[in-house]
């Protein structure tokens, strides 16, 4: 399988209109070298421009997804479009406008069409920013992809292994990471990274950004993962489309090999012997 991780740049200079466009045409770029494009989380805002998560944001079905919809068909690929800042429709209306907010990752086909909705379930912030300015997710998501199974997650996602592990018991074997991770955790995000697959024996696409968001450096430095742990690929600090070829069956191969999933005795998933 092929997979290009794109690395996006979000600088307060360019609008959210004006980068839609740009990052529109760096997935059809990618047509014809990938089968499977990442997006970083929140690239039309930038993970940390907290006050542009209201005015930014959009109904599920608004101009970023009409925009990425269109770039997933042009290319001919499959389309993990990063996240928007979703407004959903309240509880006694049928029109978004005045619902909750949601941190809402989105997959596309390569036909255009929407294959899952992804809402953050684990919010970074603790008591301000993202954790106060929008509601939790409740939801895991798979998509069934050709090669593989696809477990969808963001950013702060990382640190709960408990979200993976359902994942896993729902037949993720690519566990992919839409990200605005900050420069100053930047080892954390690596380690993190190849903790997710060496425990779950899983693939791990992790797609960060670049840029300033808000005035905070981003670590850049996305990263594909095999299911052994071992880095494959590794992007810089700035942006960049980083490309990368793994095979799928590996995954299959070393929970065979290696049987550590079976042995799990924990969780209200956990196979049993």
């Amino acid at each position: 399988m092929r997979a290009s991780l794109i690395q996006i740049a979000v600088n307060e200079d360019e609008s959210v209109n004006e980068r839609r466009e740009r990052v529109s045409s760096l997935v059809r770029e990618q047509a014809g070298s990938a089968d499977l494009v990442v997006l970083p989380e929140l690239w039309p805002t930038g993970a940390f421009a907290y006050e542009l998560f209201a005015e930014e944001a959009e109904p599920l079905e608004g101009p970023t997804f009409r925009a990425m919809a269109k770039a997933a068909r042009d290319a001919g690929v499959w389309l993990h479009a990063g996240s928007i800042p979703e407004r959903a429709a309240s509880d006694g209306g049928c029109a978004a406008g005045d619902g909750p907010l949601y941190n809402t990752a989105l997959v596309f086909s390569p036909e255009g069409e929407l294959a899952a909705a992804y809402r953050k379930i684990h919010r970074f912030g603790f008591d301000k920013g993202e954790a106060v300015l929008m509601s939790a997710g409740e939801e895991l998501v798979t998509v069934r992809l050709p090669e593989t199974t696809l477990g969808v997650t963001t950013c702060y996602d990382l640190r709960f292994p408990e979200l993976y592990r359902g994942l896993v018991d729902r037949g993720a074997e690519t566990l992919v990471v839409s990200a605005g991770w900050p420069e100053r955790r930047r080892a954390h995000w690596t380690l993190l990274a190849q903790a997710r697959a060496v425990e779950n024996q899983a693939y791990v696409l992790a797609c960060g950004s670049a840029g300033t968001h808000a005035g905070v450096e981003q670590a850049g430095h996305s990263v594909v993962v095999d299911p052994w742990g071992a880095v494959l690929a590794e992007a810089g600090a700035g942006e960049e489309v980083l490309r990368v070829e793994f095979d799928t069956a590996k995954v299959g191969v070393t929970r065979e090999q290696f049987p550590a999933l079976k042995d799990r005795l924990l969780g209200l998933d956990a196979p049993r012997r």
